[in-house]
């Protein structure tokens, strides 16, 4: 039977190149103190044994993990999963990796899982964190160097990146005020949401400006199968259009629609938000507002690493999202 060879360890480096483990530790993490000389014997000695630093130990000399946390409510979502993908090439160019978590939607596991993925990683990045401010606020004093992801920050060490929902669930309406509808329901998204706060607050500023614009408010959540359960409730409202909280809702409810035999956008226009990849593709196409997914993690990370770098928080960010009119939305005959 072969033996297996036993990994080469640091004490077998500092044997080889006759000098102390603590010269070796000193010449592997870059340390100018040492004589060139031996530093130089001591890469040989590296070289020629194969020696492999362990990543564990040097991250416990450094103090860093080179690793980030990622908190998001639901990765199923394609707009997370673009947030996400952002982050991770943008952290990838700097040497980090990012650990996710998510939270199901759960705005009561969402404190404990945030502290206890920034115990393990160097920084966390929250995503559209649906925690009540006073949570919010702790974690973001105990979780430095910390950014969040479309919800506003108050006073602190913490940076933000976002999306003018507001902005765009007025523009939203207006092009469907604009093609005729006079009465749209809108597919309201998680209570906890911070964005689906700021749609309605669009909303609200928009009715107080177009008098003749009905608004019906449905409870319905962020997932297809949200969409999918309130196809009835929307068309009960009489409406001649529904605002969907976002894209998943939207093709949940145009599932649906399709089951009913109910013609979109003839008798119900249908609109969505974030532009999702599949939104182009669907039966009809979907109407949404075009949302920067992979630029907003871009910018999350470009905000982190100056925080890690212990520099001050950027600016906040807040994206304008962009109106794409697609089938599901026309003009009433």
């Amino acid at each position: 039977m072969i033996a297996e060879r036993r990994a080469t360890t640091i004490v077998d480096v500092a044997l080889h190149a006759r000098v102390s483990q603590a010269t070796v530790s000193r010449v592997l993490n870059g340390k100018t103190t040492v004589d060139p000389a031996i530093a130089a014997r001591v890469r040989q000695a590296v070289t020629e044994l194969r020696y492999r630093p362990s990543a564990t130990a040097q991250s416990l000399v450094r103090g860093r993990t080179s690793t980030v946390a990622m908190i998001v409510p639901d990765l199923e979502n394609p707009l997370f999963q673009g947030i996400l993908r952002g982050v991770s090439r943008s952290a990838a160019r700097d040497g980090y990796r990012v650990l996710v978590a998510d939270t199901a939607e759960d705005a009561a596991e969402e404190r404990s899982a945030s502290l206890e993925a920034r115990r393990r990683c160097d920084a966390l990045v929250l995503c559209a964190p649906r925690m009540p401010d006073r949570e919010f606020a702790e974690v973001i004093a105990a979780s430095h160097p910390v950014v969040v992801v479309n919800r506003a920050v108050p006073e602190s060490a913490a940076a933000s990146v976002g999306v003018d929902y507001a902005s765009g669930i007025r523009e939203l309406a207006s092009h469907l005020l604009g093609i005729g509808h006079t009465h749209v329901v809108y597919l309201a998204g998680p209570p906890a949401s911070t964005s689906n706060a700021q749609r309605l607050a669009g909303l609200r500023e928009f009715r107080a400006t177009h008098p003749e614009f009905r608004i019906t408010e449905l409870a319905v959540g962020s997932t297809l199968d949200d969409g999918y359960r309130a196809a009835e409730d929307a068309l009960a409202t009489g409406a001649s259009a529904a605002l969907a909280f976002n894209d998943m809702v939207a093709l949940g409810l145009l599932s649906r629609l399709r089951e009913l035999d109910v013609p979109v956008p003839d008798r119900l226009a249908v609109a969505g938000f974030d532009d999702v990849p599949t939104a182009r593709f669907a039966t009809p196409s979907l109407t949404t507002m075009s949302v920067p997914r992979q630029e907003l993690g871009a910018q999350a990370w470009q905000r982190l690493k100056a925080l890690l770098d212990g520099d001050p928080a950027e600016h906040a960010v807040l994206f304008r999202p962009r109106l794409v009119v697609r089938d599901s939305t026309g003009r009433r005959p």
